[in-house]
């Protein structure tokens, strides 16, 4: 098995998780139908619809 045969630095182990900081929330667009937040690109949540038209009927 292969074995290190140095302790890996502070600065290489935190440069290689630095990626994951860099994660974000996705930004929220409004939707024309009801004005609630939402996912863009997405059938709205709360009105069910997209593009101006009803997707998912209740």
């Amino acid at each position: 098995m292969a074995v290190p045969k140095r302790k890996t630095s502070k600065a290489k182990r935190d440069s290689r998780r630095a990626p994951n900081m860099r994660m974000i929330a996705p930004g929220l667009s409004v939707c024309p139908q009801c004005h609630s937040p939402k996912l863009p690109h997405r059938v709205c949540p709360v009105c069910n619809y997209y593009d101006g038209k009803k997707v998912i009927e209740d």
